[in-house]
Formats: C-alpha cells, structure tokens, sequence
C-alpha cells in the first residue's frame, strides 16, 4: 500500500511514493519508542540531552541545501522560505538545548509547615506527533525538541505528501546520536493512527492541522484519557486604526497574508481597517496582492508558487467562488491556473456568509470597512477562530486595551512575521488547545510530580 507520495504541485509528477507501515513494523516502533522513554528518557542527564539536540540544530545547518530542495518539491514552497524554515526550525532546537536546564529544573512550593515541597518536570513517556504538510520542518521542531529535552519519545506521523523530507528527519535524529525508538518515523493510516493513540504505550498526543483532524485525534484521546494539544486553523484579524505610514502598513499585510503563499495557520486573513484609511488601503493593498509574481518557486523573484498541491487549489477556487455568488465582491485576483493560485482581494463578505467565518488557506485577503475601534474588535472577534491577531496603531493606549478585547492567543502590534523560539504559539476557541514554543511549549507534556519532604 502506498498512500505517502511526493508529488510536485508545481508540474504534477510524483517522484517517489512509500509504503505504510505493516502491522509488525508498527508493533515494533511502538516497543522501540516505549523502551526508549523507560530507558533513555529517565536516565539519560538534561547535559547530554542537550549535546543530541545541539548536533541536531547543526544538522541542519550542515545539509540545509538538501532539506530544503526536498519540501519545494513535496509541497511547493518557494525556495527562499524553504531555506528560512530549515533555519528557523534549528534555531528552535537549538533554543531547548540552550534552555533544558530551566525545562527540567525543579520548582521549589512554598509551604506552610515544616520541610520542602517542590515541582519536579518528568518524562510522561511515549508521544505520538501528528503533523501537517504546509511547514515540514518548523512544525515538527517545535514538538519534538521540547519533548526529547525532557525526555519524552517521539512517533512522528508527518503528512502524507511529505514522507522525504519525514525520512530526512528521523535520519537527522539518528545521525545526531539518540538511540533507537527516541525519535521515529512512523507513516500510518488514520486507521492505525488510531490504534497508535489508543495503545497504552503512548501517553500523549499532539496535533496541528485542520479543525476536522483535530476533533477526530480529540476524540480518540479523550475515550482513552490521553492528554492531547492541538494547534488547528486561523482567521486572523489585521486591524487597522491609525498610522502615520500607510505604506509600511500594507507591506506588512501582504507580508502577513503571503507568507508561505498563504497557506499559514497564523497568517493575516481578514483586514479590518477603519473608514477614514480604508479606501486608501484597499487600493495600495489590492495593488501589492495582484503584483506578488506567481511562479516557479525555485526563481528567486517568485512570491506565490503553487498551493501544496491541485486538490487544494481547487478548494480555494471553491471557497472564492461561493462568496462571490453569496455577494461578496472579487476586486482582483480569484482564477487558478493549476495549483498556482494569484494574490487575491475580496470586499463584502457580511455575517450572512460561509466566507465571514471560513479559513482562506491560500492567498486571499478578505477586507472589511469598520466605523470605529469598537466595530473593529466585533468584526475581529466574530469567527470561530482564535490562533493570532496584528493590531495597527499609533495610540499606545489604544493597542493595550484592543489587545486586552481580542479573543486570540498571540496579538501582534505594530509588526508581522515576529515568531521566536521562546515565544509561545497557540490559540484559543476553534484554533486549539496548549502551547508549542517556549518554554510554555515544554510543559505540555510533562508530568508535575509534587515532591514533598517533611523536616
């Protein structure tokens, strides 16, 4: 059976196709993984935890070429953004190795009586990871590094249009040095997937993809009393109040809306700009989405290559389409060619429509014109969404208490594209559940062990 395949979105040809895992190989990376996690992941020290992890952030710095050739072709990312995400995704590692020993320090507990209590971080044991095509590297750092630097196991799921780069992964890891069963590839069916979460072996599970993904991995794992974090969609609000360089201001829209050709679960969607710029904005922004070159995403001049692949394409034309028969207007933009898919502008959309609450994964800006800063928080707020937001301002006071009024896990003022390793990345209502990142991100999936000593 081969339900994994690279295929390029940008010509259509599938390059290598792998098979899922029989019964047997599962059974023995999921007894690999549990041996590691009572071994190694409780006995080996935070200092050589850390050396595994460095060697692995110098990985891939060493074969960043390959890495990030591989994901251009599995899933069409430009060039120059697969070079940024390798980057990122070893600064990340690197960030835990550099940090492990607050990750593992113990936490001392006030008390009232006599002796000591403190917190002490352990291994939960075996988790299964459960992630998505549309950042292959940045996404599976930030969930296996905290993890391994607390001595957690990891069985990786990846997407199943990305098994090279999956494979180039768990071979990082063992060329790094962890032992056998601390980090593996595993390609699974959903069927399987299941049976994975289900199995005792496994103590926790971790998921950033679609909201119908993670409600099916909910699901399993509550019926089986797992812990589960998961990081789904976004519809972000870009809201705009005032600024004394409107120019600035839409470069970092369009900087917000186009990252990774739009398909970004935190990227800017939904662009709320109040009366008195929103004519102004409309036209700068719609010209700056329509001039983005859609292209080969090996050219270096290329902004938007092809979506992931033809399939999503398509549900993107879909998604456009009904707005505008639902009465939205297609100020430009809005016709595919393939799987590549040009800057796109609506107006329009009102509370009546499917398009106010759906995620646009692609390069669409919805725009809306709001009366005021109260207007502007509704607006943003009305989704079912709540991963990250950008607030625009030149009233310092104003963009404390917007960010106080908006439902989301992360506001961004004044700057787009500003994720660190040590900032937390997560979200609230439909867009999830927990923390990656930081050192938020390290404690997901820990156990709190309270030790408490008497005089």
């Amino acid at each position: 059976m081969t339900d994994y395949a690279v295929t390029d979105p940008a010509t259509g040809i599938t390059h290598a196709t792998y098979p899922v895992a029989t019964a047997d190989e599962l059974e023995a990376d999921l007894a690999a993984a549990d041996a590691a996690a009572r071994g190694w992941g409780r006995t080996s020290t935070p200092a050589e935890r850390a050396a595994l992890l460095r060697r692995v952030a110098e990985l891939h710095r060493e074969r960043r070429d390959e890495l990030a050739a591989i994901i251009v072709r599995e899933m069409g990312k430009t060039l120059a953004a697969a070079e940024g995400e390798v980057d990122f995704a070893a600064d990340i590692t690197e960030y835990y190795a550099d940090h492990i020993d607050e990750i593992t320090a113990d936490q001392p507990v006030d008390i009232d009586g006599d002796g000591t209590a403190v917190i002490r971080r352990a291994p939960l044991g075996a988790l299964l990871g459960v992630m998505p095509w549309n950042f292959p590297y940045y996404q599976v750092a930030r969930f296996a590094a905290p993890n391994l630097a607390i001595g957690n196991t990891i069985l990786l799921k990846h997407a199943p249009q990305c098994p090279e780069s999956a494979a180039a992964l768990e071979k990082m890891y063992t060329d790094a040095g962890f032992p056998a069963g601390a980090y593996t590839d595993v390609r699974l069916t959903n069927e399987q997937a299941a049976e994975v979460i289900a199995d005792r072996r496994v103590h926790g599970v971790s998921v950033t993809g679609s909201e119908r993904a993670g409600a099916a991995v909910a699901e399993i794992a509550g019926r089986n009393l797992k812990k589960v974090a998961l990081e789904l969609g976004g519809s972000d609000p870009f809201v705009l109040l005032s600024t004394d360089d409107l120019d600035a201001v839409v470069t970092a829209a369009v900087d917000a809306r186009l990252d990774n050709t739009g398909q970004s679960c935190n990227a800017a969607k939904r662009f709320i700009v109040v009366d008195d710029l929103y004519e102004p904005f409309l036209e700068k922004f719609t010209a700056a989405m329509t001039a983005a070159t859609v292209g080969d995403p090996n050219d270096a001049d290329t902004v938007l290559g092809p979506l992931s692949s033809l399939t999503a394409a398509e549900r993107l034309q879909d998604q456009v389409d009904r707005a505008v028969e639902a009465g939205a207007t297609l100020v430009a933009g809005g016709v595919r060619d393939g799987a590549f898919f040009p800057g796109t502008v609506l107006t329009g959309v009102t509370e009546d429509m499917d398009a106010y609450r759906e995620e646009f994964f692609g390069p669409v800006g919805v725009v809306y014109r709001v009366a005021d800063e109260d207007e502007a928080v509704a607006v943003a707020n009305g989704t079912p969404f709540g991963l990250g937001s950008y607030v625009f301002t030149t009233d310092a006071a104003q963009a404390e208490r917007v960010a106080d009024r908006i439902d989301a896990g992360m506001v961004y003022v004044n700057l787009v594209l500003a994720d660190e390793p040590g900032l937390p990345f997560g979200g609230v209502k439909r867009s999830g559940t927990g923390r990656e990142l930081g050192l938020l991100g390290a404690d997901e999936f820990v156990n709190k062990k309270l030790v408490r000593i008497g005089a």
